[in-house]
């Protein structure tokens, strides 16, 4: 939520130019659509009757989701969060401590103590390791090369202009499955996915013939609903593997399969391909013909200058086509023979007899030197075809070009550096004081107790995540707060650290479109009114809930799968530990 949910400019979207700007444009947009005489009467009345009828169907809904707007704006920010839960952490394990608590791991014959914060060892601790706390937050060294690869790849040009050249290669009758399967993998992008895609989808859903409504909030369900995975690796899943791995350490002697950026890529790419078409049958047989029933109007009125900021215009603020230029046909080409070429490469290298990158049986599996260089796989893909791609359009001219795309990526993830230090010293405190472990110890015996170790655990989790997800925005913050109980306490009940990431996956992203804390979805709110100016937030979500439920039900289905077949969830990594 790299990809922090949610890339981690959620943590922070004033940060965002983009989303600034569409959020104020989006209220002077209202004005200015609902001044403009250009529509028929009869066409506005039939749109205001609509709209009321909406507003009374979603009364309950406005209530609900207001309730949840008060009380999440009543939760401070994240870094305030985990501060509090540092501190009381700190006072609980010193009251622990004081009372000489102690513990045992199962499989364990070793008895292990609580260690004080607030104590001369855990005071000493502390002062001697805020840096390396800090520093060593796992997800920031796998993030952090990710991200300034991904961010030449997109400031390049490269990403929308394969993002459009795959929407205008789409017929009409599979464009909206086209744009579900594109817009759930739109998150290799991070956050600029949320602006970028729908106003494209509602582009070529125009130049079809077919209603741009339905592509714009079509699009942005896709994005938001299933940003927890994509087709291919993001900065998301190194974050999320990071963040997994380091809360392990409150189990410093168990034996599990370290999680890597790709330890859920079989997963993710079943997980991709079901819920962009589950995507794409929504648009098609329920949003869209709802839209034409709804007589919504499939033109909008914008100010020039406004269109400037817009995902789907250029610097002018004229309307791109889906149809890519010469030169940018040309540079996707050569940045396909380059990956072409970089795959043979590392084909090269890691087949061979003897390669350095096999493990000691002359393997790859379970863990090899292949699959700890992940990263910079990933990393060399970006680069290259963002390199290739720009250097043919002329993005990139030099060295120069290159350092200061890395400079504003990594200024986009300003937020997240800053959230990661209270983070960092959080799960180092959980793991060192042994309160992780004993939280572990004593879960994992309640769910035991009351006979709660299967599936329906696993579902329960899911659950409470999709909850969360409603007051939580930030990926990382909840996949910390989660990760640091109930991967551990899974562990205890034998199951991979992997698994228990993907289960979070399910309830992470499918409620992010219905919260009214999504910055996005007033950005998204702001780009309707263009449309409807009388449309509000209760109208955005009768609109977008018919997406939650079918995503959140196929991909626990998935999930369900995955874990009776017992299928491997990536390279390496399974549902069970030792399985």
């Amino acid at each position: 939520m790299a990809n922090d949910k949610k890339h981690e400019t959620h943590d922070d979207p004033e940060n965002s130019e983009v989303t600034g700007n569409l959020g104020e444009t989006g209220s002077s947009v209202e004005t200015k659509d609902q001044a403009s005489t250009s529509r028929s009467t009869s066409s506005s009345d039939s749109h205001g009757e609509d709209h009321d009828n909406t507003s009374t169907g979603t009364k309950w809904l406005d209530k609900f989701l207001s309730g949840i707007e008060y009380v999440g704006n009543k939760l401070p920010e994240p870094f305030t969060i985990f501060l509090g839960l540092f501190l009381i952490t700190g006072i609980l394990s010193t009251i622990f401590a004081w009372q000489n608590i102690t513990f045992q791991v199962p499989g364990s014959d070793e008895t292990q103590e609580i260690h004080g914060l607030f104590t001369g060892e855990g005071l000493t601790w502390f002062t001697t390791t805020m840096g390396e706390n800090y520093i060593g937050f796992p997800p920031l060294v796998t993030v952090l090369p990710i991200l300034l690869a991904v961010g030449i790849a997109e400031r390049s040009g490269m990403l929308s202009a394969l993002i459009r050249k795959l929407f205008g290669s789409a017929r009409p009758a599979v464009l909206p499955y086209a744009v579900g399967v594109i817009g759930v993998t739109g998150s290799v992008m991070g956050d600029a996915a949320f602006v970028v895609i729908p106003p494209l989808a509602a582009m070529v859903f125009k130049a079809a013939n077919r209603h741009p409504v339905a592509g714009l909030l079509g699009g942005f369900a896709a994005v938001g609903a299933g940003y927890s995975t994509a087709l291919v690796p993001t900065s998301l899943d190194a974050l999320f593997a990071g963040i997994s791995t380091a809360v392990m350490e409150t189990l410093p002697d168990f034996d599990f399969q370290e999680v890597t950026a790709v330890s859920n890529y079989f997963f993710n790419i079943a997980s991709s391909i079901v819920l962009g078409l589950i995507a794409g049958y929504i648009i098609d047989k329920v949003l869209e013909p709802r839209m034409w029933g709804q007589d919504i109007p499939t033109e909008e009125d914008i100010d020039p200058e406004e269109a400037k900021e817009r995902g789907d215009r250029d610097a002018e603020g004229n309307e791109l086509s889906a149809e890519l230029s010469a030169d940018e046909s040309r540079g996707l080409v050569w940045s396909g023979i380059s990956i072409v070429i970089l795959t043979a490469v590392i084909l090269a290298a890691v087949l061979v007899p003897g390669s350095p990158w096999r493990n000691e049986e002359g393997g790859f599996l379970p863990s090899s030197p292949l699959l700890s260089s992940i990263v910079f796989i990933i990393f060399a893909y970006f680069i290259v075809m963002g390199l290739v791609y720009g250097y043919v359009v002329k993005t990139v001219r030099g060295m120069k070009d290159v350092v200061d795309m890395m400079g504003q990526s990594l200024a986009s993830m300003m937020s997240f550096l800053v959230l990661a230090f209270i983070l960092g010293q959080f799960v180092a405190l959980f793991s060192w004081t042994g309160i992780g472990t004993y939280t572990a110890v004593k879960g994992a015996a309640f769910l035991e107790q009351i006979g709660l170790t299967g599936f329906p655990a696993i579902l329960a989790f899911c659950v409470l995540a999709s909850l969360l997800n409603l007051l939580i925005i930030s990926g990382s913050s909840m996949w910390t707060l989660m990760a640091s109980v109930f991967v551990p306490m899974f562990a205890l009940l034998g199951y991979e650290p992997a698994f228990i990431q993907a289960a979070f996956r399910v309830g992470d992203s499918a409620t992010q479109i219905i919260t009214p804390l999504n910055p996005y979805l007033i950005v998204m709110l702001g780009l309707l009114q263009r449309y409807e100016p009388r449309a509000g937030i209760g109208t955005l979500m009768a609109r977008l809930i018919p997406f939650v439920i079918p995503f959140w039900v196929a991909w626990a289905v998935l999930l369900g799968l995955w874990y009776f077949v017992d299928l491997p969830l990536g390279p390496g990594n399974g549902i069970m530990i030792g399985g």
